[in-house]
């Protein structure tokens, strides 16, 4: 099995995930690359998503991922129920009777642009700040009170009849490439590797289809396909990258919702995206993994979300599932010390 220190570069005295903290070590050093580039990876800003699933098909078509159902799977929209071996990305439609920004029913939002109402926000983050979160989007020119919506420059979480609006949280989820990644610790055949780029691959003619890593995932995104057996997950178009292309998902998207970069650069800009939405009065928007910290010592794909991990189906404090292996080999060791110590004490009686 490789070391784990090598697949996290944590070189601290423990190489658990969850005393990965401050900055994000050099994962692609440790694991054996010399001279190589940034570590890379995705933040996917789940406020401009709009559920087109573009990923999704881009996914599948430069990958040859094959098709996994078309039946809609009752939840909402959606037509797949989650990440698989043959779902690298998944869009998740979900569902809310919840206002913009936490507001009651029939109370009247804000400006979406502060003191300014939308000044200084293109039309597409008014609407991805406004009306992609449930609320209605007026009219500009229309006078206070005109019908439908709210006044110009305000919020309505009604419709026109008074029902209120649905809130649509859409979100594209995909392999979270950990900086400390337990399907690498428990992987006997080395079919899972380190990329020069940080990022986490499945070699699958190396695979033996054990199936260690799939309980090993804390985010669950590591499944077997059926008839093959072998593990499959999101390569962040390793490809694409050795040819300098980014990732097939992050190129189809229309809304840049799907963010390609280095991972540093992606956290400054996510930490200001967080604060432009918190200023637009969404004070519910938060980073999910990208905190270097966290029980996985930060992922490589994190996002930014605007309710409760929960809500996505994400786990709210994922902890690596290795953590513990260090101390239960020593342990282990410790055992089969007394162990032996204690059949050699009795020998020495009974030759006494």
């Amino acid at each position: 099995m490789t070391d784990t220190a090598a697949q996290t570069g944590d070189t601290g005295p423990s190489t658990t995930g969850g005393l990965l903290h401050g900055a994000q070590p050099d994962v692609a050093g440790a694991a054996g690359h010399r001279d190589h580039p940034q570590r890379v990876g995705f933040f996917t800003d789940t406020s401009i998503c709009i559920g087109c699933k573009a990923c999704e098909v881009a996914c599948k078509e430069w990958n040859a991922v094959p098709e996994d159902g078309l039946e809609l799977t009752g939840m909402s929209y959606d037509n797949s129920q989650g990440l698989s071996a043959s779902t690298w990305r998944h869009v998740a439609f979900i569902e809310q009777r919840k206002p913009l920004g936490s507001q009651e029913p029939g109370v009247a939002h804000g400006p979406v642009g502060g003191a300014g109402g939308t000044e200084g926000m293109g039309d597409f983050d008014v609407f991805a700040a406004a009306g992609r979160l449930g609320a209605t989007v007026p009219d500009p020119g229309a006078p206070a009170g005109a019908e439908p919506g709210a006044p110009a420059g305000e919020i309505s979480p009604l419709a026109p009849d008074g029902r209120a609006e649905l809130r649509w949280l859409m979100a594209s989820d995909v392999c979270k490439h950990c900086t400390h990644a337990a399907c690498l610790d428990v992987c006997p055949t080395g079919s899972l590797f380190r990329t020069e780029f940080g990022t986490v691959v499945v070699q699958e003619d190396i695979c033996n289809g054990c199936g260690y890593c799939v309980p090993a995932c804390p985010y669950g995104v590591i499944d077997q396909r059926e008839g093959d057996g072998r593990a499959w997950k999101c390569t962040l178009c390793y490809d694409r990258l050795g040819a300098g292309m980014e990732p097939a998902c992050a190129k189809a998207c229309p809304t840049d919702s799907i963010q390609f970069g280095p991972l540093d650069e992606l956290r400054e800009r996510a930490a200001a995206r967080v604060a432009q939405l918190h200023a637009a009065g969404v004070p519910d928007a938060r980073l999910y993994g990208e905190d270097p910290d966290d029980g996985v010592g930060g992922d490589g794909a994190f996002f930014l979300l605007l309710d409760e991990p929960e809500t996505y189906g994400l786990p709210p404090d994922p902890v690596v599932t290795t953590r513990d292996l260090p101390s239960m080999w020593r342990h282990a060791a410790v055992a089969a010390a007394a162990m032996a110590a204690g059949v050699a004490a009795c020998f020495a009686g009974r030759r006494r």
